[in-house]
Formats: structure tokens, C-alpha cells, sequence
């Protein structure tokens, strides 16, 4: 079996991380911060707070309002602390919450970035909760109103792209000191050479670079063996999409059959040629972790090598995988932004959706079949960097069938051998198309989009953000009709 592993689990849920040197990182402010704030049985006692020292800022016609007919909302408000004060900005929140006559249900904190960021769950009658932002600026900064609901079901997830740093969790199922079919179980000098590369991943943080590994002989010559193997076979059964960038690694001196290349190279490669960067990986990632990643056009990527007793198989992936299979695909615009927006459409989704997710990413990025004209090609790493699988998915055993998102999320599939089944697709833009309608069609709780300039998730939950985006888009419109003008 010459199959190559997915670097993720499907899996959506932590229980089955490996605990690392590093913290784990929150969820989100209900489900697993430290509730250090003032919590009650059904309110906060205002009346024993001090009064707030800033001036109150209220307009007369909400002064008073008193309708008991009025509809309750419930609302969510997540704020952080003026000015370093820390806890002491609670107390001048909070007489605004009771100035604007709403119930407070619950008040939540954690320290992040050197500062307290709070939550506060309340109910209030129609007309008040309009009013509230505006007023709670006057002692808190970085105001934000959610739906109650939104906010408990959202996992965690990266708002900037130095968040990665907290995205390393490791799945133990194919790791060659748990897995007795592993070919490297029995070799102990191997495990620890993983060991010892695998620490760079966990050590690194973004912004640095990737720092270099000194390759053995050894594992320079089972890297020449899966390169000049798979490469003759790529002219014939690789899409063009991939053959094209391979040339151009090759002929930049990046790639070659005598030299293990080294990730801050490729990375910087692939920065020029489609915004797509590099960050060292431990071992096989949380699905959530990995896709949360491509969001930020980051590819998490291994730096070990397979075990020299099976040059041509790996239970999980290692830099032969991800060099000679993943890294030409990327390198491609059209290919990075199909992935980049299924990273995105992961974020902040249920375990169930990501198990959906990370299954169309099995069947699509490892190992997925495109036309070409009247033939059929590999573009899935899975497939581009095994050489029997790759020879098996293209012949007239398997089974091929037309990509369909909604069908494909709930196919089961081969992790142990071949695949029965390939998904085909017509071009990367049609997949594109049919990822977005996929996506539109789950229970998203909340709207996102990548910044590219800041590098971070914003997230579309009231008209001022989206209006600077309309405003983006339309700049971007204005572009394009006076270069269509010139040149009509």
C-alpha cells in the first residue's frame, strides 16, 4: 500500500489531541474561560456597585422608558479594558448596563494580549440595546454586540494570523511511537530524529524563519527515490497545473532529486506566486487546526521524512508528501484560492461541519481527478506524491464520478488503502462555484472574511464593517471599468 495520509484528522473535537508542551487554547468565552468575574444564580446586584466616574452619555427620549409591554431581547456584548484598568472597567460597565435598564445574566472575563476582555450576557426591552454601544465606549474599548445563541455555539477560532501559533494540535492515531504498523515503530533512532524535527514546529512562531534541517544521507536518498519515481510518471498522469510549476521549482534550483529542499525556500516561492506561505507542522494536525490554517493562506507542513524500509509508503504526511505533491498545487492562483475559501467556510463551524469539510478536502486537495480536454488528470497531493495509487486512480479499476459537494462531504473513505472512489471536477472555478453554494448552505452563525492587507478574519456582523467592505469592492469595480474603458 503506497497510499499517502491526509495531514489532518477528520475529526472535529480536541478529546483525541496529543497534549503538548504548549497551553491549550480557548474555545470561546462561555464554553472554557476562567470565570473569575461576577457570576449569580440569575443577575448581578447592581445596586451595591460604585457610580461611574465618566460622564453618562444618554439620550432624554430613552431616559425613564419604562414599557413593561415591551419585547426582551437577549443579547451577548463582548468588550475589553480601558486604558490597562483591568478589572475596574467591569464596575463602569456595568452602571451602563443598569443605566440602559437591562438585566444582567452573566459576566464572563479572561486576560488576553496583556488585557481583560469580558463578556456579558443581559436582557433588555426593545430600544435599549441601540443605544449601548455608544455608551459603553465612553469606559470600555473594542464594543461588540452578538446574538446570544451565535455566541455559545462558535468554537474558537483565529482572528490573526499570529493566532497559528496556537494551532499545532497533534493527533496520536499514526504516530510511530503509538502505532505498531508504523514502519518506524520498532526503530527508536528514527523515532527520535522525529522527535528532535518535530520540536521546530512546536517552537516556531509566526513571523520567524523556518529554521533549516541538516538531512542525512539516508534520508536524502529515500527523497531521491520518491522524486525520480514519481516524476515520470508525472508528464502522463499529473494535470497541467502542477507539471507547470514543477518545471519552474526545478528550473529555480529549488527542487532537485540530490536535495531535500528546505521550507523557508518553498515558502518564500510561494509567497511570489500565490500569497500562500509555509509554517512547520509536528506531525498530523486536528482537522480544525489545519483548515483554520488555510484560511490565513497558510500551508501547515512537515519536515521529517518517511522511514527508509518504505520509501514509497507513509501512514501519515511527511515532506516528501507535502513537497512533491502539495506545494506545485498551491503555487497555482486558481488551486490556492479553492483552498483558502474552504479554510475560511471551517471557521467557527461544528464538529459535524468540519468532519464535512475536511471529507470534501480528502476527496478534493489529497485526492482529487480533473478533466483535461478529453482526458482525466491527478491534482490531489495524495495522489501526486504515491506512485501506485497514483498509476490505480487513473486506470479502469476504480470508480470516478462528478464532484458534487453535498454528496461528497458524507462519502466514506479508504484511510488504510486505495480509494473506490474518485471524485472528478471540470476546472478549480467551477469547483470554486459549487464550494461557495455548499457553504452558504450550512448553519453559519456568523459571516467572515479574510483581510488580506492585516492578515486577520473579520467578521461581518454590523453595517460599518460592511460597509468598508462595499466601499473595498467598490474601488476594486472602479479598477476594473476604467481599465475595461481603455481598453474597449
Amino acid at each position: 500500500m503506497d497510499t499517502q495520509k491526509s495531514r489532518m484528522s477528520s475529526k472535529g473535537s480536541f478529546d483525541a489531541a496529543v497534549t503538548n508542551l504548549y497551553p491549550t487554547r480557548k474555545q470561546s468565552l462561555i464554553e472554557d474561560s476562567h470565570r473569575d468575574s461576577v457570576v449569580s444564580n440569575g443577575s448581578v446586584d447592581l445596586t451595591s456597585l460604585p457610580s461611574c466616574e465618566s460622564d453618562d452619555v444618554f439620550p432624554d427620549e430613552y431616559e425613564g422608558e419604562n414599557n413593561v409591554d415591551a419585547e426582551k431581547k437577549k443579547q451577548c456584548v463582548t468588550f475589553t479594558a480601558k486604558d490597562d484598568l483591568g478589572f475596574a472597567s467591569l464596575t463602569h460597565a456595568l452602571r451602563i448596563f443598569e443605566k440602559c435598564q437591562m438585566k444582567v445574566t452573566h459576566v464572563e472575563s479572561r486576560s488576553r494580549n496583556n488585557n481583560v476582555e469580558f463578556l456579558v450576557e443581559c436582557e433588555t426591552r426593545s430600544g435599549w440595546y441601540k443605544v449601548l454601544p455608544k455608551n459603553l465606549k465612553q469606559v470600555v474599548n473594542n464594543v461588540t454586540i452578538h446574538r446570544k445563541d451565535a455566541i455559545q455555539r462558535i468554537p474558537w477560532f483565529p482572528r490573526k494570523i499570529t493566532d497559528l501559533d496556537k494551532c499545532n494540535h497533534l493527533m496520536s492515531h499514526f504516530e510511530p511511537d503509538l502505532d505498531q504498523d508504523h514502519p518506524g515503530y520498532s526503530d527508536k533512532e528514527y523515532r527520535d530524529r522525529r522527535k528532535n524535527i518535530a520540536e521546530i514546529a512546536f517552537k516556531f512562531r509566526h513571523g520567524h524563519q523556518i529554521p533549516r534541517v541538516e538531512y542525512t544521507e539516508e534520508e536524502t536518498k529515500t527523497w531521491k527515490h520518491v522524486y525520480t519515481t514519481l516524476k515520470d510518471l508525472f508528464p502522463t498522469h499529473a494535470c497541467k497545473e502542477h507539471i507547470n510549476v514543477f518545471k519552474i521549482l526545478e528550473k529555480e534550483g529549488l527542487y532537485s532529486p540530490d536535495k531535500i529542499p528546505q521550507l523557508e525556500d518553498v515558502s518564500n516561492f510561494l509567497k511570489h506566486q500565490s500569497g500562500f506561505q509555509l509554517r512547520p507542522a509536528g506531525g498530523l494536525l486536528s482537522a480544525r487546526d489545519f483548515l483554520a490554517s488555510l484560511a490565513f493562506r497558510v500551508f501547515q507542513c512537515t519536515q521529517y521524512v518517511r522511514h527508509c524500509t518504505s520509501p514509497m509508503h507513509t501512514p501519515e504526511p511527511d515532506c516528501c508528501h507535502e513537497l512533491l505533491g502539495h506545494v506545485p498545487m498551491l503555487a497555482d492562483p486558481e488551486f490556492a484560492q479553492f483552498s483558502q475559501e474552504i479554510g475560511i467556510a471551517s471557521l467557527g463551524v461544528s464538529d459535524e461541519d468540519i468532519t464535512k469539510l475536511s471529507t470534501v478536502y480528502w476527496f478534493t486537495v489529497e485526492f482529487g481527478l480533473c478533466k483535461e480536454g478529453a482526458s482525466t488528470k491527478a491534482y490531489g497531493a495524495g495522489l501526486l506524491s504515491a506512485y501506485g495509487e497514483l498509476k490505480f486512480a487513473l486506470s479502469d479499476e476504480p470508480e470516478q464520478r462528478m464532484f458534487e459537494p453535498s454528496v461528497v462531504a458524507v462519502q466514506e473513505y479508504q484511510d488504510q488503502t486505495y480509494q473506490p472512489i474518485y471524485y472528478v471536477t471540470q476546472s478549480f472555478e467551477k469547483a470554486k462555484a459549487q464550494m461557495r453554494q455548499f457553504v452558504s448552505n450550512m448553519n453559519r452563525p456568523v459571516q467572515l472574511r479574510y483581510n488580506p492587507f492585516t492578515q486577520s478574519i473579520e467578521v461581518l456582523e454590523n453595517i460599518s464593517t460592511v460597509g468598508r467592505l462595499l466601499k473595498d469592492v467598490k474601488n476594486e469595480l472602479d479598477t476594473l471599468m476604467s481599465v475595461c474603458e481603455r481598453l474597449a
